[in-house]
């Protein structure tokens, strides 16, 4: 089948674009390389640089007729929602408004959307959170993807477009771009690989940071791949139900690059400190018992090798640059 992929030059957009293209599938991939980068295109795919804002994405619906849109393109940064709040609903809400559009005027069958699990249920003591919690987005960023939610419900009753939404906890591994919070493992690498000291945000009460769900790459592609075919009108989360501390995946962090020659200094043993940003949660991780059903997806590698694969491929592409 033919896939649009929105985003598709990011980070994560990009690895499911080779994962479609390994299963056999045609893709067509529109990004505006705000985050994205060339290098990551896979060069497979068509590729069409523009923002999902623009009027002319019509016009790549008209000519490319894609069975299933993945949408990947988002502005991602809970700070930057939190500083442009007007920015991040015209990115997340009026994209994706004017691409569901142009699913409905050119015969798209199905829409797999990117939401967040790692903003969206807000503060919650019931943790690992289950898709049943109501949400409570405590940021714009938040809002945004649970308003886009409910656009795909209204689009699916109006006009019959399927659509499978998937609410990513904290996804990290090759190719994440070390800016914004999002990128934590890639601001980690990049700190210790230059001899900085990273800062860990914590709230006063819990020094050790916050905690997180964090899922490798890899899996999420996975998890897109069964989203095809499965999963129809239905929301579910995608992470690993394992609270980590920004602490532990520091430490964790620092001694795969301690065997790698760097940040053998005593000092990195004591990371910055810095206190919690607006919007920052202080716990996250998400119940996947419905992924396991639906879509027959587990996440399959542990945080401790994903990491691994990391920085090994961090550390190689630094190499290459010197």
């Amino acid at each position: 089948m033919k896939i649009l992929v929105t985003g598709g030059a990011g980070f994560i957009g990009s690895h499911v674009v080779d994962g479609y293209l390994g299963e056999g599938h045609e893709v067509v991939v529109v990004d505006n390389l705000y985050t994205g980068k060339l290098e990551n295109l896979n060069p497979k795919a068509k590729f069409y640089l523009m923002d999902v804002r623009s009027r002319e994405l019509d016009r790549v619906f008209e000519i490319e007729k894609p069975d299933i849109v993945n949408h990947h393109a988002a502005q991602m940064s809970v700070p930057v929602s939190v500083e442009r709040p007007a920015f991040d609903a015209e990115v997340n809400i009026l994209g994706l408004i004017n691409l569901l559009e142009c699913a409905v005027r050119h015969g798209t069958k199905k829409v797999i959307f990117i939401s967040t699990g790692g903003a969206v249920y807000g503060e919650t003591e019931n943790i690992p959170t289950p898709e049943t919690e109501p949400p409570k987005p405590l940021s714009p960023y938040a809002i945004t993807k649970y308003s886009s939610e409910h656009y795909l419900r209204f689009y699916n009753h109006q006009h019959g477009l399927d659509y499978t939404v998937l609410r990513y906890a904290n996804i990290y591994g090759p190719r994440q771009i070390p800016h914004g919070e999002a990128g934590v493992v890639a601001i980690f690498i990049h700190k210790l690989a230059k001899g900085q000291l990273p800062v860990i945000y914590h709230y006063p009460e819990e020094p050790d940071g916050m905690t997180r769900d964090y899922c490798f790459v890899g899996d999420i592609v996975k998890a897109n791949i069964l989203a095809l075919e499965k999963g129809s009108e239905e929301t579910i989360n995608i992470g690993t139900s394992k609270e980590t501390t920004t602490g532990q995946l520091y430490r964790l962090v620092l001694g795969l690059m301690r065997e790698k020659g760097y940040a053998r200094d005593a000092l990195f043993e004591n990371p910055d400190k810095g206190p919690a940003r607006p919007g920052d949660l202080r716990r996250s991780a998400l119940a996947i018992d419905k992924a396991a059903s639906i879509l027959g997806w587990r996440p399959e590698k542990s945080l401790e090798e994903g990491l691994k694969e990391t920085v090994n491929w961090e550390l190689s592409g630094r190499q290459r640059k010197e």
